[in-house]
């Protein structure tokens, strides 16, 4: 099949610095706009309706990140194979597997709907959410849960474009989205004075077209992946594939966000002020390691794909130029919080009360230092994953999730809220030992594999 070089990019070819980046920017880019979404509903929250709703969201995030975590993990996972098989060629297995994630997605969506729903409302009071705050935090969150198949679809669409090298189209989609939600939140909040129903549906809405023009695009542009009926039959390696990776990724993104949930428990303990300091402070760190889970994906596509088409020594190389990219990116990140942390808090929160400030600092001038550990822990995790290596990423993340249970236990009631600040750098750097050991291992065992493999089959030619 001939493949459209606008549409599709082999990462299998040309020099892994110039691919990667080339790969890596329109995600990037995608991302700080996907993040707008919630920057965006923070801002205008903030601002408008004050620091108690602003507080509500925070009291949500934990939960809100569970569930998309447990369904992006699932969507993510579902892209690998795809590229996998997009860079063995095997394009007619690439279609079936990608009608089998649709349908895949839809009911994993719908599962997933109902449960959080079912256990909102508990699983807020076991977090110990202020309850000034908590009318507010079901309000927005309920909205969210209810239309996880809007986010969790434009995900697996976006996932599906990157999965072949397009990573320049869903970001585009992603810019109108964003553009939409901007103007729907101030006409929501501030116009119609919805509250904060009225950012959550504005973050509907705005995703849902990101989901129109995925699926128009596909139709109309990228006839290697547009599916028809007879790509929906049941095969079952490609289920066995997708599920398999699918629920590893979806167990370890679920895993984190277990320990993310249970950190937002001790944070909740400390009251509105630290509530609103940690969502703001939260954010910022999000926004800043944007470049690197960027990194992280581009190297899970880039080894996926070259894992297909079997060239460890290219997967090593493109390991070096993401690690130099993150590299990069760290430096000027700390450097940022070190100059202009103060500032960066104030305008995202529209606080000026001291306590929200200084904590939220705080928790950015310790953090940060250590984003050059969780470069090497990301961009190793998300390549052992793209070259089927699923147990140690999943017990690495086992480790963070029992940290933060010790960490919410143990430390917050000794050391108050710096308790919470010292638990993910410490966390990264275990985490980041156990992903080097087990990637130095695996590449040498597949490199000595594809080299014996050779020598036998100049052996059997020779005779």
């Amino acid at each position: 099949m001939k493949t459209n070089t606008a549409i599709v990019n082999d990462l299998t070819v040309g020099h892994p610095l110039t691919k990667i980046l080339g790969f890596a920017i329109p995600i990037f880019i995608g991302n700080i706009f996907q993040q707008l979404y919630n920057v965006v509903d923070m801002v205008v929250v903030g601002h408008i309706l004050g620091e108690e709703a602003l507080a509500s969201l925070g009291a949500t995030t934990a939960i809100y990140g569970l569930v998309l975590g447990l369904a992006n993990g699932m969507t993510n996972g579902f892209s690998i194979i795809i590229a996998r098989y997009f860079g063995a060629k095997k394009y007619d297995t690439l279609k079936q597997t990608v009608a089998t994630t649709m349908v895949l997605t839809f009911l994993i969506s719908l599962m997933l709907t109902i449960v959080s729903l079912l256990f909102l409302k508990p699983l807020l009071v076991t977090l110990r959410t202020p309850m000034e705050v908590m009318d507010n935090a079901i309000a927005y969150i309920s909205i969210i849960l209810a239309t996880i198949l809007v986010t969790m679809s434009y995900n697996m669409f976006a996932g599906i474009l990157r999965a072949i090298g397009n990573s320049r189209m869903p970001l585009y989609f992603l810019m109108i989205a964003t553009t939409v939600n901007i103007v729907l939140d101030i006409l929501f909040i501030q116009v119609f004075g919805m509250g904060i129903r009225g950012a959550a549906l504005a973050t509907v809405f705005a995703q849902l077209l990101a989901v129109i023009l995925c699926v128009l695009y596909i139709i109309r542009k990228c006839p290697i992946i547009k599916v028809s009926k007879r790509d929906f039959k049941y095969e079952k390696k490609i289920v066995s594939d997708l599920l398999t990776m699918g629920s590893s990724m979806a167990m370890m993104f679920s895993i984190v966000s277990i320990g993310t949930v249970a950190l937002q428990s001790g944070v909740n303990s400390f009251g509105t002020y630290t509530v609103t300091a940690h969502t703001a402070a939260r954010k910022l760190s999000e926004i800043f390691m944007l470049p690197l889970s960027t990194l992280s994906v581009s190297a899970s596509t880039f080894a996926s794909q070259n894992f297909g088409a079997r060239k460890w020594d290219r997967i090593v190389q493109g390991i070096k130029s993401a690690g130099l990219l993150a590299v990069i990116w760290c430096i000027f990140a700390n450097l940022s919080v070190l100059f202009f942390a103060k500032e960066i808090i104030t305008l995202m929160t529209g606080s000026h009360i001291e306590t929200v400030i200084h904590t939220a600092e705080q928790y950015l001038r310790f953090n940060l230092p250590f984003y050059f550990v969780l470069c090497i822990l990301l961009i190793l995790r998300s390549t052992l994953q793209g070259i089927g290596r699923k147990m140690v990423p999943l017990i690495a993340s086992t480790v963070e999730l029992l940290a933060k249970f010790f960490v919410t236990a143990v430390l917050v009631p000794s050391m108050g809220y710096f308790g919470i600040i010292l638990s993910e750098p410490a966390i990264w750097t275990i985490c980041a030992v156990l992903v080097l050991f087990d990637f130095i291992v695996t590449i040498k065992r597949f490199t000595h594999f594809d080299r014996d493999l050779g020598e036998v089959n100049e052996t059997l030619s020779e005779n």
